[in-house]
């Protein structure tokens, strides 16, 4: 089996997340909706929006936005080695969220892409482990996007 430069892959996995998170540069996208990312789609939005749900119980755009944020958070924790198990229940806690509690939260998860992304960066060893953490974390964050832009047509 052919092995893939490190180099490579690194670009091609940084370029992929920042997509996810930016949105796409003006030569081509890997989604379907040109220039959209997790960041630039829920900076439009108010927290009374990012806090309705639209069907009973169900969760919010601002349960999505955390969950996702969560889960950058314990992937990155793994590719640096943690062995323990993560509590995912924990990553739903969040419903609703005030003015504020929004931009944090959206603070928070810029900030927590960029860890991401430097931890990409600087991984001199992309073993089997921390590559299915890295294609995971990309995977994972585009189906949030999706679920948030979904939601908030419905809304």
């Amino acid at each position: 089996m052919k092995t893939i430069n490190q180099e490579d892959f690194t670009r091609a996995a940084f370029d992929l997340l920042k997509e996810t998170f930016e949105g796409s540069p003006p030569e081509g996208s890997a989604y379907l909706d040109r220039g959209v990312g997790v960041l630039n789609t829920v900076e439009k939005l108010s927290a009374e929006t990012a806090s309705r749900s639209i069907e009973e119980n169900g969760a919010t755009i601002a349960a999505h936005l955390e969950h996702a944020r969560f889960y950058l958070v314990a992937l990155v924790e793994f590719i640096n080695g943690r062995t323990e198990k993560v509590n995912w229940d924990e990553s739903w806690l969040v419903k609703k969220v005030n003015e504020t509690e929004w931009k944090l939260l959206i603070e928070n998860t810029r900030r927590d892409y960029e860890l991401v992304a430097e931890t990409f960066q600087t991984v001199e060893d992309w073993d089997e482990h921390k590559l299915a953490e890295a294609i995971a974390i990309i995977a994972h964050t585009a189906y949030h996007l999706g679920a948030i832009r979904q939601m908030m047509k419905a809304i």
